[in-house]
């Protein structure tokens, strides 16, 4: 940025300070920064990062540099260092994902404390504000929720709801609020055939009637009723767990939810939920009984716990750089089978004694990953419903097992096209045998070297490569890192504090 752009800049950014009528130290607190250093940026002397701009834009709710910007970022790593350091876990895209959707059924103010600033859930937030939701961040990551007495639903913002599977989920808090309406398709990663049939399954339960047609579904609302009902979940799906919730939440009577998901989004939701009032019995386990409430008008605030897919992340980080790093506030309920797994494959970890999360429920502990000696494991490496191995957490073991002595297979049985993704890894040094569209062999170990390579249209292989090329020596490039930002807050930034050299820059 030159000298007269910064100035400018520097303008533009004191000028919509005063207009909010924060001071440099308000400021500098909800930035996480000092007031010397907002000082600097409001006289044009500190260069600004596109990141640091977009979270400017995002405080104050306006456009800082009105200049037209590319639409791809892309990430420059200068990998081969090793990482020392401490770094805390965020709050978990999933469960708030989930918690946006379930403050429809609460009348009341519904504030989220902590809520992951990601493009999930900015996209969630984009339909709620357009069906006449007021979403209002009061810093840097609260939100606070309001919805009106009618939602308009007519309005809905179609093309951020396509950008989002998560849309839906909204199925469930909408069960009867309005006799007829339409919902966009869902969209999401590109993860192979992923029907939405068992949400319908589920919610055909409580009388909802679904036609898809034309792009879109077209919803017929049940009738009101009291009755009690119990049923049989025909997949232990999180998000179809939570779309039966959200909608036994708000009806009258008594529902019995068999085969449900206990995931941490699950057990998020029904937390929140419980603090609204509605009687969950059952959280973590396999039955749930919840006994509705037809009128919700509660102000709450709420803390979503931390991200174990997160943790893991943070973790492989660590263990591929052969580093020895601290990750804090680690759910361990959720990562038991992960951590077990590493120690089977060798992998030196020191966990700390347990404490509580914010939500007052979640069980957390700090992990630090030494430096190890790694070798593959003697069975396949495959995920299963909780407690299993979290069907997220697998990807990143074809980046750790590349670093293990010995050939591992890896079986993704869930989706059809993500092991295929994986096989990227080859760009980076790796030697990954695809077997089928579910199996892939890793030989390891690797000697990881620097590429450029296009992001894979799904979350978790792409932040595998990213953690991979904090490995390879030299330069490497990861370019087009939406669907990256779709599930992270700032995770290279994050990963810098802990001596990663990651930045972002755009063409």
């Amino acid at each position: 940025m030159t000298q007269p752009a910064a100035e400018h800049v520097g303008l533009l950014l004191r000028n919509a300070r005063s207009e909010k009528g924060w001071t440099q130290g308000q400021l500098a607190t909800e930035l996480g920064t000092s007031q010397s250093a907002i000082a600097r940026m409001e006289q044009g002397k500190q260069n600004l990062s596109l990141r640091m701009i977009e979270r400017l834009e995002a405080i104050f709710g306006r456009s800082i540099v009105k200049v037209g910007r590319p639409q791809m970022t892309h990430l420059r790593v200068e990998g081969g260092r090793t990482l020392s350091g401490e770094v805390d876990v965020n709050s978990s895209k999933n469960a708030g994902v989930a918690l946006l959707c379930a403050s429809l059924i609460n009348r009341g103010t519904t504030t989220l404390r902590r809520l992951a600033r990601i493009e999930e859930v900015n996209r969630i937030v984009e339909v709620l504000t357009s069906i006449g939701v007021d979403c209002t961040w009061l810093n840097g990551s609260d939100l606070r929720i309001r919805r009106p007495e009618v939602l308009d639903l007519a309005s809905m913002d179609v093309d951020a709801a396509r950008r989002t599977r998560s849309v839906i989920m909204l199925l469930g808090p909408l069960l009867d609020e309005s006799s007829e309406y339409q919902l966009p398709y869902a969209g999401g990663c590109d993860l192979g055939t992923r029907t939405v049939e068992p949400h319908m399954q589920a919610l055909r339960q409580f009388g909802l009637e679904v036609e898809a047609k034309s792009g879109f579904y077209s919803v017929t609302a049940p009738p009101a009723d009291g009755h009690d009902r119990s049923f049989v979940l025909t997949e232990r799906g999180d998000t179809v767990t939570e779309n039966a919730i959200m909608a036994a939440a708000h009806r009258e009577g008594r529902t019995v939810i068999r085969n449900a998901s206990p995931n941490y989004m699950v057990q998020d939701l029904c937390f929140y939920l419980q603090g609204l009032g509605v009687d969950i019995e059952g959280v973590g386990t396999t039955t749930l009984k919840i006994t509705g409430r037809p009128s919700i008008d509660v102000d709450i605030e709420y803390f979503p716990s931390e991200d174990p897919i997160e943790a893991m992340s943070l973790i492989t980080a660590g263990i591929v750089t052969n580093s020895e790093v601290t990750i804090r506030r680690v759910p361990i309920e959720f990562m038991e089978i992960e951590l077990a797994t590493l120690e089977q494959m060798g992998q030196k970890l020191e966990i700390s004694g347990e404490y509580t999360a914010r939500n007052g429920r979640t069980r957390l502990v700090d992990v630090t990953t030494k430096p190890s000696e790694l070798r593959a494991p003697q069975d396949k490496i495959h995920p299963m419903p909780f407690p299993g191995l979290n069907i997220d957490n697998l990807p990143f073991f074809a980046v750790i097992a590349g670093n293990a002595e010995g050939q591992t297979m890896i079986h993704d049985w869930v989706y059809e096209n993500r092991a295929i993704y994986l096989t990227e890894l080859n760009k980076l040094g790796a030697q990954v045998q695809l077997l089928d569209p579910h199996r892939i062999y890793v030989n390891g170990p690797t000697k990881w070297r620097a590429a450029e390579i296009g992001c894979p249209p799904a979350l978790r292989p792409a932040a595998c490569l990213l953690l991979a090329m904090l490995a390879a020596r030299g330069t490497s490039e990861l370019r087009n890192i939406y669907v990256i930002e779709r599930g992270y807050e700032d995770l290279a930034e994050r990963l810098n504090t802990i001596g990663a050299k990651v930045e972002y820059f755009q063409d």
